[in-house]
């Protein structure tokens, strides 16, 4: 018996089964590909905004490496650091003195953001975890009621009916848990490969935020002679660190 004969000779409850794994399926592979673009964009976008924004900060030029993060929209990385220059870009334009709490309120900023790209990285992932996790249940119930029509059918023959169409009716109802069997495994490797991609993205713009944030707090109050930031800064430190030790 072929797949077109099967398909022929399903129920209406088996077909509507078929016809919902189908929809799942498409759904999921939609997904993948549509967030296999978004993430290849940003990490080729991020693979060219890196080097030139590091030489940047190295030749101490944080006008081109504002206006650059400001340029590379697709770059995970480059939305995160420009969040966090955006807080001290107008400080840095009028020759402002640059305090703790701007540093500080810079670090918040990248927080919110990374939270914000996160959110989008990970949009789309629930799709592929809910059609792995349901899509074999959802053949195992085309499955049943298969089985349970072949023995109702058996029963009204009086048990006559020959083993063709006893074991054609057990292929019937087997068809849909293949089905959904196909349709889970790759939605869950899918899940998997991009919950793992998504976590080292997450690293990157983790450890890219606190190399900026690092630059600030040393870099930029020697950089424009603003003494009073680094003087600032450490006595904080130095409140905060130092004191009586409570017993």
């Amino acid at each position: 018996m072929s797949y077109a004969d099967l398909w022929l000779s399903m129920g209406k409850f088996a077909k509507g089964i078929v016809v919902v794994m189908f929809v799942m399926s498409a759904w999921s592979w939609a997904v993948s590909i549509s967030k296999q673009i978004y993430l290849r964009k940003s990490q080729k976008e991020t693979r060219k905004f890196a080097p030139e924004f590091s030489r940047y900060l190295q030749e101490e030029q944080l006008d081109g490496a504002i206006a650059l993060a400001e340029k590379n929209k697709k770059s995970h990385v480059a939305r995160v650091l420009g969040e966090a220059l955006a807080e001290v870009k107008p400080l840095l334009r009028d020759r402002a003195t640059i305090t703790a709490a701007d540093i500080n309120s810079a670090e918040r900023a990248v927080e919110r953001q990374m939270l914000i790209i996160t959110a989008e990285l990970k949009r789309g992932l629930g799709i592929l975890a809910t059609t792995g996790a349901t899509a074999p249940f959802v053949g195992l119930l085309g499955t049943t009621m298969g089985i349970v029509t072949a023995f109702q059918g058996m029963s009204a023959s009086g048990g006559s009916g020959s083993l063709a169409a006893i074991t054609g009716g057990v292929a019937e109802a087997l068809i849909t848990t293949a089905f959904g069997l196909l349709v889970a495994i790759p939605a869950v490797w899918l899940y998997n490969y991009f919950a793992t991609k998504i976590d080292f993205l997450t690293v990157e713009m983790t450890y890219t935020s606190k190399e900026l944030i690092d630059y600030l707090i040393k870099s930029v109050g020697s950089e424009f002679g603003r003494s009073i930031f680094t003087k600032e800064f450490q006595t904080q430190k130095t409140s905060q660190t130092s004191g009586p030790i409570k017993g």
